[in-house]
């Protein structure tokens, strides 16, 4: 196995510097293969070969990792179950993503490697069948708006209704929402920001930069009570171990409050024991739209403390600077949970603060819009 994971990570180092045309090739002999499968994708393909090289490059990255490897594809499969894909698409995929590999690279490739990623591909997608196969949920769940809430010009709080089968996920998870009246086949991640409930009802965090006309954008801008949305199989492993006695760090920036809010929640269900310290940062305090909610569970729960923070509002009377420079006052916290989400930037300042700490890595999970 070692030599085998060393093969795959080897080989990446050919193409990972061109992945757009790594992309755009394996598309283009994909569509020529199947023709039929186009119907499958959105009209507008930007960022699609993105998430699905990146679901294969991480697939291929913890082969030597088993436990990882099954846990994420069994979810990934499940997940894939959305595109409408089947066995047969797998095989067309990955007869595609060899020959992009193999044009890609060039001289460098070898049959060494194409052994290798023949071996791997047919063990990833015989976990990601496997997850699919056992999962007896639907591949998505119809839901309907119940709330819409704009929170200035860019941010919306919206909850939704599962409907027809209960849809069960775990505080912290996140899913793929559609918006199939203005964006049919396209799906965009969304933590859930409430803990799991028995009225099928989900609460989402959106935030979509000026402009932006794509799922965010949607939601924030174009989506009513009574809209029909799409919901897909609850991902993510950013969730409390209930089995740990260590106390609690969770770090917010932005809508980056979605799942620490939906972990917070479910602690509030049970927890007694463990003291848990939520840092929520932003801009400017205008932007720390949940920080009155937060306030509110503090008031129940003594276990429970806030600490509020803004990089760029000199007006703001609490904690000045980036959330990752606040939480490097108030440690240390090696011997805590710790649980992170938000921009791509601020996840990497806060690991980076936290492996200062000497944070063991397995007592990390985090949460991200964008790529680290």
């Amino acid at each position: 196995m070692d030599n085998f994971a060393r093969l795959l990570k080897q080989s990446w180092t050919l193409v990972e510097e061109d992945r757009d045309r790594l992309s755009g090739r394996f598309y283009a002999r994909l569509f020529l293969l199947d023709p039929e499968l186009r119907r499958l994708f959105p009209a507008e393909m930007t960022g699609q070969g993105d998430r699905i090289l990146d679901a294969i490059v991480t697939a291929t990255q913890v082969m030597d990792d088993p436990e990882s490897f099954d846990e994420y594809l069994r979810s990934l499969g499940r997940d894939h179950r959305k595109y409408h894909v089947d066995t047969a698409h797998y095989a067309t995929m990955g007869v595609a993503l060899l020959d992009a590999l193999r044009c890609t690279a060039g001289a460098g490739w070898s049959l060494e490697y194409d052994q290798a990623w023949r071996e791997a591909y047919a063990a990833i997608t015989a976990t990601m069948l496997a997850g699919a196969e056992s999962d007896p949920n639907p591949p998505f769940w119809h839901a309907e708006v119940l709330t819409h809430e704009r929170l200035g010009a860019d941010t919306a709080v919206l909850t939704v209704r599962a409907l027809q089968h209960p849809l069960v996920w775990k505080a912290g998870q996140y899913v793929s929402v559609e918006v199939p009246r203005h964006l049919p086949r396209v799906w965009r991640t969304y933590s859930v920001a409430n803990a799991p409930n028995d009225d099928n009802v989900l609460e989402f965090h959106v935030r979509t930069p000026a402009g932006a006309g794509w799922v965010s954008g949607a939601l924030v801008r174009r989506t009513r009570p009574g809209d029909l949305l799409r919901v897909a199989a609850p991902m993510g492993s950013m969730t409390v171990d209930r089995d740990s006695g260590r106390d609690i760090l969770c770090v917010a920036g932005g809508v980056g409050l979605a799942p620490v809010k939906a972990i917070v929640e479910e602690l509030a269900g049970w927890n007694r024991a463990r003291w848990v310290h939520v840092f929520y940062g932003a801009r400017h305090a205008d932007e720390l739209y949940g920080l009155a909610g937060l306030e509110e569970l503090v008031a129940a729960h003594p276990w429970l403390s806030v600490t509020p923070s803004c990089s760029e509002d000199p007006d703001f009377g609490g904690e000045r600077g980036d959330v990752s420079e606040v939480i490097a006052r108030y440690g240390p916290w090696t011997t805590h949970d710790c649980y992170v989400s938000g921009s791509a930037a601020m996840v990497r300042a806060t690991l980076r603060a936290l492996a200062g700490d000497d944070v063991p890595p397995q007592h990390i999970r985090y949460d991200t819009f964008g790529n680290l």
